[in-house]
């Protein structure tokens, strides 16, 4: 491990962040996990995590607490917001004020602190809500910043934000997932699951996930609270 470079990797304990973390384990990676309570509602994934997290050769993993509720703004982090079960159009209300900046700038910290080079986010760019911090322009922005603000940065050691999955779509994702081993039946994807974790077949993500299955012509393993309906 004393020879491999070392990387924190961002785990939601969804599909795209495990895929993330297969690839970056493949890379030849020392992986540390990061995952964030920030007052989702859709909390089985932080369960999600914590398995994914406990089956696969991680150097550490925490966890770390972020009350993005106590702002809100979002469907996931205000309950008296509805979680949209029909496509929209323009930035959905799914969308967390912020959300990625807060997480790459923790990842951020904790890559300075134990000399790591590399963190590892599972945006995508393609099958995704329109995301304004699933961008590549976002992320090459976040990169040149973290290499300014960083003492690493002034002193010449440059950190690398690596986005494997940004210009694939669903179905590729998952084919690389599977050829790297990813589990999928233990990831947690929906906005709105069930303490189970057990999907509702008809939020953005859902309707994302489902398709990247049907297309990558693989079986979709997520389990689901009603059967969900055809696309």
């Amino acid at each position: 491990m004393h020879d491999q470079p070392r990387a924190v990797v961002l785990l939601s304990g969804g599909l795209d962040s495990t895929t993330c973390l297969a690839l970056a384990l493949e890379q030849g990676y020392a992986c540390y996990g990061l995952s964030f309570d920030y007052g989702q509602r859709h909390r089985s994934e932080l369960q999600a995590a914590a398995r994914i997290a406990a089956n696969l050769p991680l150097v550490d993993y925490k966890v770390i607490q972020v009350d993005m509720s106590g702002i809100g703004g979002s469907a996931l982090t205000d309950m008296s917001m509805q979680i949209p079960e029909t496509e929209t159009s323009g930035i959905p209300v799914t969308y967390v004020p912020a959300r990625n900046t807060v997480f790459l700038a923790y990842a951020l910290a904790w890559a300075e602190v134990i000399r790591a080079r590399s963190i590892f986010i599972g945006v995508n760019a393609l099958d995704y809500s329109g995301y304004p911090d699933c961008r590549p322009d976002f992320i090459a922005a976040f990169q040149q910043m973290a290499n300014l603000a960083t003492r690493a940065g002034v002193e010449g050691t440059e950190l690398r934000i690596e986005a494997p999955l940004i210009n694939l779509n669903k179905a590729q994702i998952i084919k690389a997932g599977i050829a790297a081993g990813v589990d999928y039946s233990q990831t947690v994807s929906c906005y709105q699951a069930d303490q189970e974790g057990r999907a509702c077949g008809v939020c953005d993500s859902c309707r994302f996930r489902r398709k990247g299955f049907m297309e990558a012509g693989t079986i979709d393993p997520t389990r689901y609270q009603t059967a969900p309906h055809s696309t």
